[in-house]
């Protein structure tokens, strides 16, 4: 079978035959029909991230869409290495397989789940969300800070202020919900003060934060100035090291401010029947047209170009 194929971390891998995967005690073959092309992915592939390849050969792909030998449609996640999920098929425990409703595409399914199951789990189990709190996406054009905004206002969010790098997109969050938009292409004098007005005089409830580096030290810098005093805590929730894995963070930032800084990933899992209903409330807000997410279908034989390129939308691989 053919396979997306990482010999050497930090080069992109390469369309190529792969043994096939034989299934253990508790396992299933799944033929995989579309996985989506993550950051995660390209961070594991490059030995930036904690949880990054130790043996190699390996194929990529964390999670994907897929028919078991029975006919049934699954999304599935954690293939059992040295096996991924782009590839024609692999192999992953039975109870990482979930159904999917019919009226969910292959390529939108692949493309949102990971993403929006992340922002959902993040606002509501992080970040505790309640009904009327400001919010802030610090990220807000990448894919996953794009469903962050909408799940925000879904979640019942009173205002969410979206800040990005890209500018173009950064004008179409309107209408997926944002109240307002913060560039962050900006001098850092600048980015503070828009900081600073954007939090009014409410300040921000909640602020997710999947860039880290510079746009969260403006923001600290906002809060540290005494220029606005938010009502309550703010609730900070890294998710992300887009724009710099470390930041500067001065012991009054955390004194003066009310803010508290909490981490969401494999460390902060929630229980599985809460992972679950955050997937099939994705899903169905996805089939009624609730969220959006932009995608892009690329055959496994050009993963090696697809890996180096950038793109707005989600891009998914289809072996």
């Amino acid at each position: 079978m053919n396979a997306a194929v990482l010999h050497t971390l930090g080069k992109p891998p390469r369309c190529e035959p792969f043994p096939e995967p034989i299934p253990g005690e508790g396992e299933v073959i799944v033929h995989v029909r579309a996985a989506a092309l993550k950051p995660v992915d390209k961070q594991m592939a490059s030995g930036s991230h904690y949880a990054s390849f130790r043996e190699l050969p390996v194929v990529c792909g964390l999670d994907g869409v897929g028919n078991l030998d029975d006919g049934t449609r699954v999304f599935f996640a954690a293939p059992r290495r040295p096996h991924g999920a782009m590839a024609q098929r692999t192999v992953v425990a039975r109870p990482r397989c979930w159904p999917l409703p019919e009226n969910v595409d292959d390529v939108s399914a692949a493309a949102i789940v990971n993403p929006g199951v992340s922002a959902w789990l993040t606002l509501l189990e992080r970040a505790k969300l309640a009904k009327g709190d400001h919010v802030l996406v610090l990220g807000a054009t990448g894919t996953t800070g794009r469903l962050a905004v909408q799940i925000a206002k879904l979640l019942g969010a009173g205002r969410v202020v979206a800040a990005g790098r890209d500018e173009s997109t950064l004008n179409t969050l309107h209408d997926l919900g944002a109240d307002s938009t913060i560039p962050l292409n900006q001098p850092s004098e600048k980015l503070v003060d828009a900081f600073t007005r954007e939090a009014g005089e409410a300040g921000f409830n909640v602020v997710i934060d999947y860039l880290w580096g510079h746009p969260t030290e403006a923001f600290l810098s906002a809060i540290t100035g005494g220029d606005f005093a938010p009502s309550g805590s703010i609730r900070l929730v890294q998710v992300g090291e887009s724009a710099g894995p470390t930041i500067s963070l001065s012991a009054a930032a955390l004194r003066s401010s009310g803010l508290e800084i909490f981490g969401s990933g494999s460390g902060a899992a929630p229980p599985l029947d809460r992972l679950l209903d955050a997937y099939h409330q994705v899903l169905s807000r996805l089939a009624n047209g609730e969220l959006r997410i932009q995608t892009e279908s690329v055959p496994l034989t050009d993963v090696e170009i697809a890996w180096e390129r950038e793109s707005r939308a989600r891009l998914v691989i289809i072996p």
